[in-house]
């Protein structure tokens, strides 16, 4: 990974955080954007001079543009986008609001949309280029009831990197497109979730953050389309679709 620049939003904690720390960790260096400006500089901190900071709202798309000149001007090149910027919900279907729905599009999907657009065109200037999105089990399996709009919201996410990934597959073959999925996070996840909701660190089976930055690392590496965090996933995946929907009988 030595010389790859690798622009990752959602970077002052949690998996963009050790996804920054261990991409660095490799020879890598690392663009962190997130709007918290003291933790984001904690983070670039801890990891020294492979590291730039951008204070930034990636549900800007004015913002997310200030990015991309920002990475240029310092590293000249940008070979690697990382959409992680995300936000939960705990709020049943029936109990959704207009503004609910628009706060989870507006961070879970913008947020990916404007990475692309704006990255896009230096990427395919270059010939070369990887998009990670960031989505969730739940995108795959929606068994949190009480976090109905934002597995919804990941569903979409997910048709998206896919239909993207198509769209590039022979226009752009350079451009790899990247989806992982993680379950439950040791994060401040759950405690950050619009109108509150259990501390993921707290739930059971919640994976460490450090192992979903290893992971996004070596995605970043092998350029993998399609990765779980966590061993058994794409088994337990498969187990729930598999109760799912019944051939018609004519």
């Amino acid at each position: 990974m030595n010389g790859k620049v690798v622009v990752i939003t959602g970077a002052s904690g949690g998996i963009g955080a050790a996804a920054a720390t261990a991409v660095a960790r490799r020879g890598g260096s690392v663009v962190l954007v997130a709007r918290r400006e003291a933790e984001l500089r904690a983070v670039a901190d801890g990891i020294g001079e492979q590291a730039l900071p951008v204070v930034a709202d990636a549900t800007n798309r004015a913002d997310v543009r200030h990015v991309v000149d920002a990475a240029l001007e310092r590293f000249d090149h940008v070979d690697v986008w990382v959409n992680n910027v995300g936000r939960g919900i705990t709020r049943m279907p029936s109990q959704l609001t207009d503004e609910d729905i628009d706060d989870m599009i507006r961070v879970n999907i913008k947020s990916v949309l404007y990475g692309v657009q704006e990255v896009l065109p230096h990427f395919k200037e270059r010939g070369s280029g990887h998009i990670i999105n960031v989505s969730s089990m739940l995108g795959r399996m929606p068994m949190a009831t009480f976090r109905s709009a934002y597995n919804g919201a990941k569903h979409f996410l997910n048709a998206f990197t896919w239909n993207l990934r198509e769209e590039l597959r022979e226009a752009q073959p350079g451009i790899a497109v990247s989806l992982v999925s993680p379950g439950v996070v040791a994060t401040e996840f759950g405690k950050n979730a619009a109108h509150g909701g259990p501390d993921s660190r707290s739930l059971p089976n919640a994976q460490e953050v450090g192992p979903v930055g290893e992971v996004i690392a070596w995605v970043i590496e092998t350029r993998k389309p399609d990765v779980y965090t966590f061993p058994g996933a794409k088994a337990a995946v498969t187990r729930f679709l598999s109760q799912l929907g019944e051939d018609p009988v004519i």
